[in-house]
């Protein structure tokens, strides 16, 4: 990519600024970092956390919304099945149309990945996210007014393509526009925003789930964060990142990063240093992109990673049996309505916790052995709820299935759940990190799609503890598979990290 007009620089400091890394050079140019730290290590540059925070807050929404969704389907599913509940003439679902209202938003989510992946760079993380508000608001409209089946899962679809505009363009925005010495946190805060949406979608079902006609009101308050979203998106800069590569030139990307940078945006050489930073990483990822290349020898072990921990994230089971949380509580031998979906705020509540848990040692204790503990728990959890509903433990079985499907979930949550996605963000080399990233979001939805529609099927034809068996096998497989190919990555750089590959590509 050709450097944008007006990027000559007029002095030897900044043509040196260029040839660094983004880090490096902010370290260099920023008065504020000269040689105060521990061991005359340069300073961070200071971070203005408003500005940050809402930089952050406004695009996360869209995650919000997101996790909302699922955790409201699973009472949804329960009060438009219920003949007390429903309000309507069609509330006797078969199977598959159970599983058609849940799949439904993960087939519009694949389907707005899809697109996303072909129009994202030209409409930009932005107007991506302003699209994806607009698409939440259009949703939660209809599906509140639906008045038969097949218009709530229109609304269902629209939701579920705003989801895959939102997914694929908040991370994005986030790692674009955040101080790098932040960025690993707020990347991590993201999980925790999509667990705090699927456990507001548990409490409001809990709240609506024994009124006649509470799933309108369960999926249409989506509408207020959605508004919420649109507003801040329409406030908040551009990427800068994305300006660049859009050729809209230095001077507006460099207005943008002096916005997203709050109270110290006025440090010129600061962001002139950051800048330049992005325009080499630009020009050095165009120079090694193309369409094959993701292909390449040296690609395929972060791409297997990548891919196969999204894969695995999906069909162990966990997000379908948060989308059914309600239902499962209700066939384990808890009574309907507000005992099920009281048991499901709980769920959403170890969730949380325990993705807290991940967020404060992600760094400490490292991916690898948060992936292999928290999967072998997972796997164990799953023997128990299979192994629970065929003993005859009359109604100990209740409590069993209880705590084996907490367990499993804060397994899952410490490993699975922020864990993939962080390493997502990690493994794949610059060159083909979009193609790569694109690639395993449309594994992870398409596979989340495609166990969603098919879970009450194979509960009803093989029972829930086959299910859950057949799940414990999956982890079984993930377990090693983590074992066999996922290294640890827990304090290298982006570049450390891509030189793995190199290296296990020079030994062969």
């Amino acid at each position: 990519m050709a450097a944008p007009e007006g990027q000559a620089h007029t002095s030897v400091t900044v043509q040196a600024v260029a040839e660094r890394s983004e880090d490096e050079a902010a370290a260099l140019l920023d008065p504020s970092s000269s040689g105060s730290g521990p061991g005359g290590a340069p300073e961070k540059p200071p971070v203005d956390w408003v500005m940050t925070g809402l930089a952050f807050l406004f695009p996360a929404l869209g995650g919000l919304l997101f996790g909302y969704d699922i955790g409201a389907t699973s009472g949804a599913l329960v009060s438009i099945t219920s003949a007390t509940t429903s309000g309507t003439d069609w509330y006797n679902l078969t199977s598959f149309q159970s599983g058609a209202v849940v799949s439904s938003s993960l087939l519009g989510a694949l389907l707005g990945s899809a697109a996303a992946f072909v129009v994202g760079d030209k409409l930009g993380r932005k107007r991506e996210l302003l699209l994806a508000a607009v698409l939440y608001g259009a949703a939660a409209i209809l599906m509140y007014s639906a008045p038969s089946l097949a218009i709530l899962l229109a609304g269902r679809a629209t939701y579920g393509v705003g989801i895959g505009f939102a997914m694929h363009a908040a991370p994005a925005y986030i790692a674009e526009t955040s101080p790098a010495s932040a960025r690993g946190l707020l990347i991590s805060l993201k999980e925790l925003l999509i667990v705090a949406g699927i456990l507001s979608g548990y409490l409001t079902s809990y709240l609506f789930v024994d009124d006649v006609g509470g799933w309108r009101n369960m999926y249409g308050l989506s509408l207020l964060p959605a508004i919420a979203l649109s507003i801040g998106m329409a406030w908040l800069p551009d990427s800068p990142r994305w300006l660049l590569l859009s050729g809209a030139g230095r001077d507006r990307a460099a207005a943008a990063l002096t916005r997203a940078r709050g109270k110290y945006g006025d440090d010129k050489a600061a962001v002139d240093a950051e800048i330049s930073g992005m325009i080499r990483s630009a020009e050095e990822s165009a120079s090694q992109s193309g369409s094959m290349s993701l292909f390449q020898k040296r690609n395929l072990r972060p791409l297997s990673i990548g891919m196969s921990l999204m894969l695995f994230q999906q069909i162990t089971g966990q997000p379908s049996v948060l989308y059914y949380a309600a239902k499962i509580f209700t066939d384990a031998g808890f009574s309907g309505g507000k005992d099920a979906t009281g048991v499901s705020v709980i769920l959403g509540i170890v969730k949380f916790l325990m993705t807290g848990v991940a967020v404060l040692t992600v760094d400490s204790w490292g991916r690898r052995p948060l992936l292999l503990t928290g999967v072998t728990g997972m796997t164990l959890a799953l023997m128990a709820l299979g192994g629970s509903q065929f003993a005859s433990l009359g109604g100990l079985a209740t409590w069993v299935s209880l705590i084996a499907l907490l367990v499993y979930v804060g397994c899952y949550q410490v490993s699975f759940g922020p864990i993939s996605w962080l390493m997502v963000g990690e493994v794949f080399p610059l060159a083909v990190r979009g193609q790569a990233s694109a690639l395993a979001t449309l594994t992870n939805f398409g596979s989340n799609f495609g166990v969603s529609l098919v879970l009450p099927s194979v509960q009803e034809n093989f029972g829930i503890a086959n299910t859950y068996l057949a799940f414990a096998v999956i982890s079984l497989v993930a377990l090693g598979t983590i074992y066999a190919i996922v290294p640890e990555t827990k304090g290298k750089t982006l570049e450390e990290i891509e030189a793995l590959w190199s290296e296990e590509d020079k030994g062969e």
